[in-house]
């Protein structure tokens, strides 16, 4: 007779490993949470105060960051990176973050190490100001190698109808403003895993391995703290993920070219000065290994992790307020710069809708 256990499913380690998660959960408690973990669904109140409040959603997870995380037994910043990719993806909007659900699955689970996933994940919530709800973890033996992890999740915001930001509001002019990103992020790793094998080798006053694994920068409170104090000076955001600048900037054009273009106008780019903010030194490093620099910025955030559409004549009360909130939870040293442009495509470049060029 065979029982579970004997074919790779441990459920008194799940059960450990749920005790860890309901300590971190409990700590991203916030005013709408209603239980805790252990229910069969996680229940949110929808804040009170909006006229027509709508939600927002984002999911994602970290790919193959995690393939450093295994090799490195370092386990507590990838689920920050998970928090990470959602919560920014849904402050494009202006949306603010509720509730966050994660999902880990494994070949054999191990307590401490899921523990310390979860941790992360709990931490990513307190510096997004939502709450960790619930979550599910599979282990799945014969599926998963031992030792190997996965993990993803989905956050849930809130916003104001009239208060979201679609990038239809974005004009001629306006200002690009970079927020610095913490180093490599959670996108790419595919090809930073074919340049980097030995994770161990110095890198400054770390290993490159520590450098990879610095956690994806969440720019909830600065961002949502600019909202605030200036609103309507922002007209349009984009997280930079993978696709680099070319893919994520032109997305938050969407709205605004599709009506230039029923109007017969030309679509509307964006002009990035090159030279315009600090690069990290780890991308200098893996073009060193072999990756092609201009290729970089097809795949990479090179520094700049979230982008902001700013009207011209708000744009250095923006900057002064972004460099006075950098000392925000999860935002130190975080820098904002004036990156670029936008203006009307002429030329080649008005058959290419909400093209990046390069100044």
């Amino acid at each position: 007779m065979i029982d579970y256990r004997q074919s790779g499913v441990n459920i008194e380690e799940g059960y450990r490993a749920v005790d860890r998660y309901k300590k971190y959960a409990e700590q991203t408690r916030i005013p709408g949470m209603l239980g805790g973990l252990g229910s069969f669904a996680g229940m949110f109140a929808v804040p009170s105060g909006l006229r027509e409040p709508v939600l927002v959603s984002g999911t994602d997870g970290v790919g193959t960051k995690l393939d450093i995380a295994f090799a490195m037994k370092k386990y507590d910043t990838v689920g920050i990176d998970c928090v990470a990719m959602c919560v920014n993806d849904i402050l494009c909007t202006g949306a603010r973050p509720l509730f966050f659900l994660d999902y880990i699955a494994c070949g054999k689970l191990d307590a401490a190490a899921a523990g310390e996933l979860v941790k992360g994940v709990a931490a990513g919530c307190v510096e997004s100001g939502c709450c960790l709800l619930g979550g599910e973890t599979a282990e799945m033996p014969g599926f998963y190698d031992a030792g190997k992890y996965d993990i993803a999740g989905f956050a849930v915001g809130i916003a104001e109808r009239s208060e979201i930001i679609s990038g239809a509001a974005i004009r001629e002019g306006d200002v690009l403003i970079g927020l610095s990103s913490s180093g490599v992020h959670s996108n790419g790793f595919s090809l930073v895993r074919r340049l980097v094998t030995d994770f161990t080798e110095p890198f400054g006053k770390k290993t490159i391995g520590e450098v990879l694994l610095e956690p994806t920068r969440i720019y909830v409170q600065p961002v949502r703290a600019l909202l605030a104090a200036y609103p309507g000076a922002v007209h349009g955001m984009a997280h930079i993920t993978g696709g680099g600048f070319y893919e994520n900037i032109p997305r938050m054009y969407a709205a605004v070219n599709e009506a230039r273009r029923s109007s017969g106008l030309s679509p509307l780019v964006s002009h990035i000065v090159k030279d315009s903010w600090d690069v990290p030194a780890v991308f200098g490093e893996l073009v060193r290994r072999g990756a092609d620099a201009q290729g970089l910025y097809h795949t990479f955030n090179m520094g700049i992790g979230f982008v902001l559409a700013v009207s011209a004549d708000m744009a250095e009360r923006v900057l002064e307020t972004l460099s006075a909130d950098s000392g925000a939870a999860g935002c130190v040293g975080m820098k904002a710069y004036r990156i670029g442009a936008v203006s009307a495509a002429d030329g080649e470049a008005a058959s290419q809708e909400a093209q990046v060029l390069f100044v």
